[in-house]
């Protein structure tokens, strides 16, 4: 994801990272080259004759087209939103559960329990980053979890699920031991299933996506849209038919292009949520709690936040 600081308004116009134009490129120069050939054909340059010329049809398309593209961008950003809440929660749910880790038993935990514990913490959210990237998660593992714990978490299916399980274990066994009242068993109980909530949350948003139908019906509009407005536009404004055309297009088709890119938002696309610096925060506001020293944040990729 590509974060920048306020710019100013003509650096935003040349804004080229973060924006979907360099993807878009090479369709907006067939545009180009369409208009290049209703110009020519209009001139009699070329033995074609169009009667595009009315403006009506491409108005009622066009119209239809942007209720479509409105539609198509809300159910986009929403999926977005609510990924980028469910990962503001599970920065929440981390916090809350070291706070009680560190202020609710009833007697001085042994050190060994408690590294163990925020371990499987700090881990959770580089494991479920993974899965929902379907991307090896053994590296992160290795450097975070005890050796015994990353030997049972590698050969499951669903990582953050089996963190979240030991995690439940930890308070059975301090509530056995009588190191946890019932009544910090329920507050520890109440913020892991605060977690279960964002990984199913997450697994649901990365499990289904919109409806292909909707896709490919506003795909296919908006190219007959885009490559036929150029004989409709060359009879009243001529030889600045590519211009408008190329400019139409792009308004369409980026409109596109960027629901397309934030429909699946746990991707490493450059408007994707930032799910390394999100990872990497989780972890560092749990050990700011422990007391303990920032840890240095992983070099820039891609999908994280950058300025430049």
């Amino acid at each position: 994801m590509i974060i920048r600081p306020h710019l100013h308004w003509f650096r935003m116009l040349l804004a080229w990272r973060g924006s979907v134009l360099p993807r878009l490129l090479p369709r907006l120069f067939l545009i180009f080259c369409i208009s290049i050939i209703a110009v020519a054909a209009h001139d009699h340059l070329l033995p074609v004759s169009l009667n595009l010329n009315t403006t009506a049809p491409f108005s009622l398309i066009g119209i239809a087209l942007a209720v479509f593209l409105g539609f198509r961008n809300n159910a986009s950003y929403d999926r977005w939103w609510e990924a980028r809440k469910l990962w503001g929660q599970l920065l929440n749910e981390s916090r809350s559960l070291t706070r009680e880790v560190l202020t609710l038993p009833s007697r001085p935990l042994p050190k060994e329990d408690t590294q163990e514990f925020f371990a499987a913490l700090s881990a959770l959210p580089h494991a479920l980053r993974h899965q929902l990237r379907k991307s090896d998660p053994t590296e992160d593992l290795t450097a975070r979890l005890p050796q015994a714990l990353f030997n049972r978490v590698i050969v499951s299916r669903y990582k953050p699920a089996t963190l979240m399980l030991y995690l439940g274990e930890w308070v059975q066994r301090q509530a056995r031991a009588g190191a946890i009242d019932p009544m910090a068993v329920i507050a520890f109980d109440r913020n892991l299933n605060g977690l279960s909530d964002v990984i199913g949350g997450c697994e649901r948003i990365a499990s289904t996506p919109l409806p292909f139908a909707y896709s490919v019906m506003i795909h296919r509009t908006v190219y007959f849209f885009c490559a036929s407005l150029p004989f409709g536009l060359v009879d009243s404004i001529g030889i600045f038919t590519p211009v408008f055309a190329v400019f139409v297009a792009y308004t369409f088709m980026a409109h596109e292009a960027i629901a397309s890119q934030i429909e699946e938002p746990f991707g490493t696309d450059d408007n994707d949520l930032a799910l390394n610096a999100i990872s990497a925060t989780i972890e560092d506001a749990t050990r700011d709690l422990l007391g303990e020293a920032s840890l240095p944040m992983p070099k820039p990729q891609p999908e994280d936040y950058a300025l430049d």
